[in-house]
């Protein structure tokens, strides 16, 4: 266990353990979504949407052709949702508290774009149908009104190796789908059934 004197408790503690805030840590925060900020979004083919609620926390992935995230005002956003799991967890929090995170990413480049804002839930139409692909609609719309967007620099993508070849792993050493619901489950889901048919369960749930 880690002794209780070596835990940071305080503000106080904290602001001492790090000190100021780097000048272009701060001036690279806003309101609104600038030119700059604007080709970030655009190219990005994969967000982490964030979100919490009287059941804790959530973070979950969204991804889609670069520019699924579209930019309606440079306040606001839009995310179509398209299948999943059904948990939905993340709109069970915005349907309580509206607070939300954002943290884009593109591949092979080192910086990150987060936002944070306000979210809501929409289902019109008219917007849900400017989002459908080969005719067929999101769930819904996620509706995301901004109140700071900021970029970090590259070192943790530098750190990680991210996007490295090199760095690759290889999926065979891993656990498959199957094997992982099948452990989980007690053998109930999952199994070499499932992921036989999982490559075209996919393909055909995409959208």
């Amino acid at each position: 266990m880690i002794a209780s004197e070596h835990l940071v408790t305080t503000m106080a503690q904290l602001e001492a353990l790090y000190g100021e805030k780097m000048p272009a840590a701060v001036v690279k925060e806003i309101d609104h979504i600038n030119g700059s900020y604007r080709k970030l979004i655009e190219r990005a083919p994969f967000v982490a949407v964030a979100t919490g609620g009287p059941e804790g926390l959530d973070c979950s992935p969204k991804g889609d052709a670069p520019g699924f995230v579209r930019i309606l005002d440079e306040k606001t956003l839009a995310i179509p949702d398209r299948p999943g799991n059904n948990r939905i967890d993340g709109f069970r929090n915005i349907v309580r508290d509206p607070r939300i995170a954002l943290l884009f990413l593109i591949p092979g480049v080192g910086e990150t774009l987060r936002v944070n804002g306000r979210a809501s839930i929409s289902i019109d139409p008219e917007l849900m149908r400017s989002f459908a692909v080969n005719g067929k609609l999101p769930r819904c719309v996620l509706i995301v009104h901004i109140d700071s967007i900021y970029f970090h620099c590259s070192k943790a993508i530098v750190r990680s190796k991210l996007w490295d070849e090199k760095t690759k792993v290889d999926r065979s050493s891993l656990p498959s789908t199957g094997t992982i619901i099948a452990e989980l489950s007690q053998g109930r889901l999952g199994g070499e059934a499932y992921d036989r048919e999982l490559p075209e369960r996919i393909k055909t749930q995409l959208y």
